[in-house]
């Protein structure tokens, strides 16, 4: 069973039913906003590149550092943050409509306990007005005055039953009674302590990355592959040492992210990205060539864009959740630290592949550096998009494990994979066909566009693999699988290390490219093998 779950209702891909219309719904703006930031990045390389090489090259290897930094501590916050709130919250919900239940059978006992304390008598009440509707009137002169007094029921089921008059009543009661109970609920806000242990956490991590990043710029470039006598070190340590000044911002925006998302709510991320992208594509220009900041105003621009997303999120997160818990021993840092530390070891692993394929490429030269970093972006910026699909999976699935319910556990991980089979195939003919023709936005230099010409084949061929890599992170992610997907990624990532370094001396350019091919395979075969072999929390598949 378990490796034929994989084509299991692959019929039903692309049908529009409440599964696959609730999967686009958190995907589609998830993935929106996922793309936004490496597109305001792409715009940025594009600004740059109109710099000229030197400038592109070391704000290449600059984000490159940054991103490293940023990732190692995202994916603790960010992924353990949305399955500990989608888990919360389900519970929560789950417990709610339990009492909610309990509320609406106890209400006819409630109201049979103030009728007797009042003194009333409900029998009788009910026959006095059974009576009342029965009596004829005193001035009863004409026949019709009479008919229009005397109410007589034209069937059996017109009069009913005192026992039936009874329970109509306090079902009707019982459902006012919930009605209320579940509007206070709404009105109230949620207290979720993962989330304010998710965002302590992110801000304290925010700031201790600032401050690593800040005055370790310069030995951080060196191991970079920058020397000190390298044009390419000054506007690199400027980038590096004024970008690093959003990270507080970048880590609590990712953790109220984190948030939003465990709500199934992908759209308020949506909006504050991108309205932060859209003011730094506007400053770029202002900050770069009108006031002449060259790279400094770019790392300016992408600093106060990231402060406006977290101001945006943080607004919009107080008004439905309570931030402040009522005890401190309800915030989670056992459980988050726990876990967070296994992630901790897999965000090194998979972003120190990229960044040592970022620096070998440095070590080539300027144009070569360029020319990666442009097909680099390009590469990260359609991957992104099926990450997504990854949010979506990792949402649906915390809930379903929650809920114990296996079948819909199953049905949503197919379907997930499925979906991010046929998104892959579409990237790879879209980015394969848009980078081949349109290299020339990002770069005028003809000996960048020659070797990112280069590139386009293994960045096109590469997109279905890399969906697919994405998409069963984040189902595993949502099985809270996060010891196998730590451990398995360091093995990977070791193959991978040993790959970059044997092919890139003997092949350059493209050996690089090879190897980052080799670890994108054996990333998505080990994302693959816990739900393919029906191991860990996927046990029940071979029942």
């Amino acid at each position: 069973m378990p490796p034929c779950v994989f084509f299991h209702d692959a019929r039903l891909i692309f049908k529009m039913d409440s599964l696959g219309l609730e999967i686009l719904k958190i995907a589609f703006p998830a993935a929106l906003a996922l793309a936004a930031d490496p597109i305001a990045s792409l715009i940025d390389t594009a600004f740059m590149g109109r710099l000229g090489p030197v400038e592109l090259a070391a704000v290449g290897v600059s984000i490159a550092i940054f991103n490293q930094a940023s990732k190692i501590t995202t994916f603790p916050v960010l992924n353990i943050t949305t399955s500990f709130v989608a888990e919360e919250d389900t519970i929560k919900k789950l417990s709610m409509e339990a009492e909610n239940e309990k509320i609406k059978d106890l209400a006819p006992e409630d109201a049979m306990a103030d009728n007797m304390e009042k003194g009333i008598d409900t029998s009788s009440s009910a026959n006095n007005e059974e009576t009342k509707e029965l009596k004829l009137p005193e001035d009863a002169s004409t026949v019709d005055n009479m008919g229009e007094a005397i109410a007589i029921p034209t069937n059996a089921s017109a009069v009913k039953p005192e026992k039936d008059t009874k329970r109509d009543t306090c079902k009707s009661s019982s459902a006012s009674a919930g009605g209320k109970t579940d509007e206070s609920i709404k009105k109230k806000k949620k207290h979720i302590p993962s989330a304010s242990t998710a965002i302590i956490i992110g801000l304290m991590l925010g700031l201790l990355q600032a401050a690593f990043l800040m005055f370790a710029a310069k030995p951080l470039l060196g191991l970079m592959g920058v020397k000190h006598d390298s044009p390419m070190l000054v506007p690199a340590q400027k980038y590096l040492t004024l970008r690093s000044l959003g990270a507080p911002a970048i880590l609590l925006s990712l953790a109220m992210q984190g948030v939003f998302r465990g709500f199934k709510d992908t759209k308020t991320p949506l909006y504050a990205t991108v309205a932060g992208d859209v003011m730094n594509v506007i400053l770029d220009p202002i900050l770069i060539f009108s006031l002449h900041l060259g790279v400094a105003g770019a790392a300016i621009a992408h600093v106060l864009s990231q402060y406006l997303i977290a101001l945006i999120l943080l607004c919009r997160l107080v008004k439905e959740v309570n931030l402040l818990p009522p005890r401190m021993k309800d915030l989670q840092f056992g459980r988050f630290l726990k876990n967070g530390f296994m992630l901790l070891t897999r965000g090194i692993a998979v972003t120190f592949c990229v960044t040592l394929a970022a620096s070998l490429a440095a070590r080539l030269g300027s144009t070569p550096m360029a020319a990666f970093q442009i097909c680099l972006q390009v590469w990260l910026t359609s991957s992104l998009l099926a990450d997504g699909l990854a949010v979506a999976g990792q949402a649906l699935l915390a809930c379903a494990f929650a809920e114990k319910d296996m079948n819909k556990v199953t049905v949503t991980a197919t379907r997930v994979s499925q979906m991010g089979f046929v998104l892959g195939m579409g990237l790879s003919l879209v980015v394969g066909v848009g980078l081949y023709f349109g290299s020339g936005v990002f770069s005028n230099d003809p000996k960048v566009l020659q070797i990112i010409c280069i590139g386009v084949p293994f960045v096109a061929a590469t997109q279905p693999i890399n969906t697919i890599a994405f998409v069963f992170d984040g189902i595993n992610f949502g099985a809270s699988d996060f010891a196998y997907t730590a451990y398995s990624m360091v093995l990977v990532s070791g193959v991978s290390i040993g790959s970059l370094f044997l092919l890139s001396k003997s092949n350059g350019f493209v050996g690089i490219w090879i190897a980052l091919t080799i670890y994108i395979t054996l990333r998505m075969f080990a994302g693959i093998w816990r739900m393919g072999t029906g191991t860990g929390p996927w046990h029940y598949l071979r029942k």
